[in-house]
């Protein structure tokens, strides 16, 4: 496969007919990996997973979706086989909207789009709102593309993530890397997070584990469970969202966050999100499922996205011209 400025790619075996090769870029901190699913040449789609998961989250709906497109799937900072942020630094959705910046610059994509899945979402989000010119389209997998907070809580979770941060460094020499049995850490995965099938656990624990003398550990960053210390406020994300060019779908689950998020305050600001979506001519769509919907039953969703983006781009080629015409 042909070497990318500042990329490398190593060729892994695969089960399907697409070509299927691992991504590693360099950072300053270390590198980003991934998974890289197609063609040099394809239309080019950005995959970005959710909160503790990592790009194997997208290992069953890729294959069901146009196989002559190009697909990027990274495990962001602090997840599945990418480097942890430097000790000392917080996570938070703009410093993954950089991280995604030096992917973008590094594949040197001029136009794209993006798939998100939850905080994938977020991140996917905010970058098409900073970077309008550069997304086509936009979707959103059980996640509403931002994420406010009341401005009366601010003060709260701003706290609550310094001080997070300063008892995780506190302890973290005392405390030893707990070591697993890989059945061990499938039972954990399981009950931390509900709507995973057995099966989508064995695919994210595919780079979500490391193996080490006596068993395996996780190999994502446990700072990632701290509270996030950047927020956003409804204003500020109803503004972000005014300056999305790009078309947008939301696919939202049954039982995902439409239903997490059911408290009167919360479904205000999940509702003006989705109209402010419905606005600017998005599409939200309701399908059956829980929040991990796309690993657990892809075949829910992939003719959904496959139509949206087709609709946007049917000659990647052309992307530009065609943008241009509607200019």
């Amino acid at each position: 496969m042909q070497t990318l400025k500042g990329v490398r790619h190593l060729m892994t075996s695969a089960t399907m007919k697409q070509a299927v090769s691992e991504f590693n870029m360099p950072v300053p901190w270390g590198e980003i990996r991934g998974k890289v699913w197609g063609p040099d040449h394809g239309r080019p789609i950005l995959c970005l997973h959710g909160w503790a998961d990592n790009c194997g989250t997208f290992n069953t709906l890729i294959p069901l979706l146009p196989k002559e497109w190009k697909y990027v799937a990274v495990d962001m900072a602090g997840h599945g086989l990418s480097s942890h942020r430097p000790p000392g630094v917080f996570y938070s959705f703009p410093a993954y909207v950089a991280d995604i910046r030096r992917v973008i610059g590094a594949l040197q994509w001029k136009r794209f789009s993006i798939i998100g899945h939850s905080m994938g979402g977020n991140v996917a989000g905010m970058f098409s709102a900073l970077y309008p010119e550069m997304v086509e389209s936009v979707v959103l997998l059980d996640s509403y593309g931002f994420l406010p907070t009341d401005a009366k809580e601010l003060h709260t979770v701003i706290r609550q993530g310094f001080e997070g941060m300063l008892e995780f460094e506190k302890k973290k020499d005392e405390k030893k890397e707990k070591v697993y049995t890989y059945e061990n850490a499938l039972m954990r995965l399981l009950a931390a997070n509900p709507s995973l099938s057995e099966q989508s656990a064995h695919i994210l624990l595919e780079r979500g584990l490391a193996q080490v003398e006596g068993g395996v550990v996780f190999t994502r960053d446990f700072r990632i469970n701290l509270k996030n210390v950047v927020r956003v406020s409804l204003e500020q994300s109803l503004e972000l969202q005014s300056r999305i060019q790009a078309r947008v779908l939301v696919v939202l689950a049954e039982e995902g966050f439409e239903k997490m998020f059911s408290e009167p305050q919360q479904k205000t600001l999940t509702s003006t999100l989705l109209q402010g979506y419905k606005d600017q001519s998005g599409m939200v769509v309701n399908v059956p499922g829980d929040h991990h919907v796309h690993l657990n039953t892809p075949e829910t969703v992939a003719q959904i996205v496959t139509d949206f983006l087709q609709e946007e781009a049917p000659s990647h080629s052309t992307a530009e011209d065609t943008q241009s015409a509607k200019l």
